[in-house]
């Protein structure tokens, strides 16, 4: 199915900011959406490191008083008394600085493991997953889950982008791009993943949807990306995607997913480019490809 340009929509995407910071704050929000919540407890609290120092610190202690109880035992009372003392009083005053030294440069390595990780899988430009990641991210998903009730992927190509490259500089393509990847995902549910697959390609995996919902939020990301402000050197410039997609259930695999959606996506831009085509993986014709910009 092709859908052509639609009316404009109601929902503004604007630009990036000159600073950044949206794109950190997006590649933050789906960093922790990757992780599990258990890693997210451990690293935003300090419950581990109190844990730690605590509990080191007395089981210290307990191993210090059993010594010296069995060690000083039979001196006396007294005796026993003072070296009880001492088998409290000094893991605490040594092991408990200790241990919570130690817990903190545990914890610092984790979060710098962490980072590092995310650094990994993360497009620095669009903050979105790398292609890498999504490929990854998306077979690992299908692998896991053969009888879900399906899904769709989609490919999603900037138009004309070279047009953008050549008449305002990579600067100008790139602030394109990140206008791109932030008007896909103001579409997106929680649990769908974008990425991007190299150039001025994206691609989405949508988890849990139907053809009709598929072509729904296909268009959706479409009318947000034409709607979205992008004024290089200070001239408004329209932006506009063509969307190749595929809806599937049961069992698939990311390559056969791949191959369809990037059928679909070459057909749209043959089609005339700004628009949605969509096709259920049963059923898909073969088209013959004719690559264009």
């Amino acid at each position: 199915m092709t859908t052509p340009a639609a009316s404009p929509w109601t929902r503004q995407a604007s630009a990036f900011p000159a600073d950044g910071r949206e794109t950190i704050r997006h590649s933050s929000r789906e960093s922790r959406a990757m992780l599990p919540s258990k890693t997210l407890t451990g690293l935003h609290s300090w419950s581990s490191v109190r844990r730690w120092t605590l509990f080191g610190t007395l089981a210290c202690v307990a191993v210090s008083v059993a010594f010296n109880a069995t060690i000083f035992g039979d001196l006396g009372e007294a005796a026993l008394r003072r070296s009880i003392v001492s088998a409290v009083v000094l893991p605490i005053l040594l092991g408990a600085p200790l241990f919570l030294y130690m817990s903190l440069r545990m914890r610092g390595l984790a979060i710098t493991n962490l980072r590092l990780g995310l650094v990994a899988r993360t497009d620095s430009l669009t903050a979105c997953l790398n292609r890498g990641a999504f490929t990854s991210k998306v077979s690992t998903i299908l692998a896991q889950n053969p009888g879900s009730t399906g899904g769709a992927l989609l490919m999603i190509d900037a138009d004309n982008f070279k047009a953008i490259n050549d008449q305002f500089g990579h600067n100008a393509g790139d602030e394109a791009l990140t206008v791109i990847a932030r008007s896909i995902r103001t579409i997106l549910r929680a649990g769908d993943l974008v990425g991007r697959m190299g150039g001025e390609e994206f691609g989405v995996y949508l988890p849990d949807v139907d053809q009709k919902n598929a072509e729904a939020i296909a268009e959706r990301i479409r009318r947000s990306v034409n709607l979205a402000v992008f004024a290089p050197e200070g001239q408004q410039r329209p932006l506009s995607v063509s969307i190749g997609g595929v809806v599937f259930e049961g069992e698939a695999s990311f390559a056969e997913l791949f191959r369809i959606a990037d059928q679909r996506l070459y057909g749209a831009k043959q089609a005339g480019r700004n628009r949605v085509a969509m096709v259920h993986a049963d059923d898909h014709p073969a088209i013959v490809l004719k690559r264009s910009a």
